[in-house]
């Protein structure tokens, strides 16, 4: 089999790009393929880099591949206003990034919140997706309650979405003074990242002295973690979390109905739940489930690359 993972010397290098009033971080491959562009939107806590194993078998497909680190995070920019997180800023950014690298749409791709903002983007900015692949988190239906009161009823004010919300800054604070730890703990093959025990998950991962269960990464590739968020700390990454309620409210007057193309990838020991109504909801979905946890593109490189490559193959004819 063909070994496609960039080594961390070999990830491409990064352009800083002005879109929508800010400054994103752009990693791009496979500028001799314009004209078939696909945009990789990493989750929490991640980076760009977490796509480092798909990027060269989709460069080497044909694509133009294109993985910013969106507000926030690695080297983008970091607004200080809460509201400049929501979901209205944060797809925005997507489509002037289309835009200044001038194409009309494109195929996106993402994981866990990259996800979210890519399910987002197909409701708020349909014309601009033709095709969506989602990793970890499926299409999250509005409901009646917005997410984080629903969420705080259900789980109490310790899960760590609601805590995130109420307790503005506290977890911020001890993630960053335990970077380190905290990444290196998260990072597991079998660490539960949603119910049925929440709990104070984030500000346990960042306190516990015991790594749980297999890394997903070597030290030199946990190192870019580590370095990214030891300078940009984490307020930015959760400040995503505390427009959820927002969000709900966004979205309110928005078709719910996916209708693009799109491919689902869950872990199968993943800790959130499948979407049973998803074919409801996104009616030209096909649903695969990997043998592996929630950091899918990491966990299975090869098996994801197959998948998504397969796929894709697929729907071009």
């Amino acid at each position: 089999m063909t070994n496609n993972k960039f080594n961390s010397m070999e990830f491409p290098k990064p352009t800083m790009v002005s879109v929508n009033g800010i400054e994103l971080e752009v990693f791009e491959a496979g500028q001799q393929n314009k004209g078939k562009p696909i945009v990789l939107c990493h989750g929490f806590p991640e980076h760009a880099f977490s796509w480092r194993h798909q990027i060269p078998a989709l460069v080497t497909a044909g694509y133009h591949v294109i993985v910013p680190n969106q507000r926030g995070y690695g080297n983008s920019s970091r607004p200080t206003e809460v509201t400049d997180y929501d979901i209205e800023h944060m797809t925005g950014d997507l489509v002037a990034l289309l835009d200044y690298y001038g194409y009309k749409d494109a195929t996106f791709i993402g994981h866990d919140w990259g996800a979210n903002i890519v399910w987002n983007l197909t409701l708020l900015h349909p014309e601009r997706v033709n095709k969506v692949i989602n990793l970890a988190l499926p299409y999250q239906e509005r409901g009646e309650k917005p997410w984080i009161e629903f969420m705080e009823e259900i789980f109490g004010g310790d899960f760590y979405f609601v805590h995130f919300n109420r307790q503005q800054g506290v977890a911020d604070a001890i993630m960053d003074k335990n970077a380190s730890q905290f990444l290196r703990n998260i990072f597991r093959k079998n660490v539960p990242l949603a119910p049925p025990e929440p709990g104070m998950l984030m500000i346990n991962l960042a306190r516990a002295e015991e790594p749980l269960g297999e890394a997903v990464m070597s030290d030199s590739e946990l190192a870019v973690f580590v370095s990214a968020f030891e300078a940009s700390g984490f307020t930015g990454a959760i400040n995503w979390y505390r427009n959820l309620d927002r969000n709900w409210h966004l979205i309110s007057d928005v078709n719910p109905i996916i209708q693009q193309p799109t491919l689902m990838i869950y872990g199968n020991l993943d800790m959130i739940p499948k979407s049973e109504r998803l074919p409801e909801l996104v009616p030209n979905v096909d649903v695969v489930s990997l043998d592996c946890g929630h950091w899918i593109p990491q966990e299975k490189p090869e098996e994801t690359n197959q998948t998504i490559l397969k796929w894709l193959e697929h729907q071009n004819g």
